[in-house]
């Protein structure tokens, strides 16, 4: 199940010519183990280093061809997530290195300075942001595991 993030599977909503999509990411397959057993594979616009983790969906609004980011770190990581300049409202999922959900909450924009900084769980190794409100319904839910597969989303 591939599904645009922010609409029903199998909805026929027209994309907004005026969207802002992600640019300089490349989009990776996903596996998603839900509690249940059943797994589904989501497409995921992939953050992989320093600069595109610090990017992420600044200014995005639309994502396009892909359900949401995910955020990967190269070992177990603890730190903060912020909204500066991003303007979805998003929700959030972590999952440790062995790919199991830690946590998840939502995430509102912020325009200006101060913005809030939403504390992350102690040492996940991949976070996936998606539109907010989608995370049950792409299966990222407590009781979940994730696997990023490195392979391209199909067409």
């Amino acid at each position: 199940m591939t599904t645009a993030a922010g609409t029903a599977p199998g909805s026929t909503t027209a994309p907004d010519p005026n969207a802002i999509t992600p640019e300089g990411f490349e989009r990776v397959t996903a596996r998603v183990t839900k509690p249940d057993g059943e797994t589904c594979d989501l497409c995921l616009w992939l953050a992989d280093d320093g600069e595109q983790r610090s990017r992420g969906l600044m200014f995005v609004t639309d994502l396009g061809s892909a359900d949401g980011m995910a955020f990967r770190y190269p070992d177990p990581h603890t730190g903060t997530f912020w909204m500066k300049n991003t303007v979805l409202p998003l929700s959030i999922a972590f999952f440790d290195p062995a790919g199991s959900f830690m946590e998840a909450f939502d995430m509102e924009p912020c325009e200006r300075d101060p913005c809030f900084r939403y504390a992350t769980p102690s040492g996940f190794s991949v976070a996936v942001e998606t539109a907010q409100g989608d995370l049950a319904a792409i299966g990222l839910v407590a009781g979940s595991s994730l696997a990023l597969l490195d392979l391209p989303c199909a067409a």
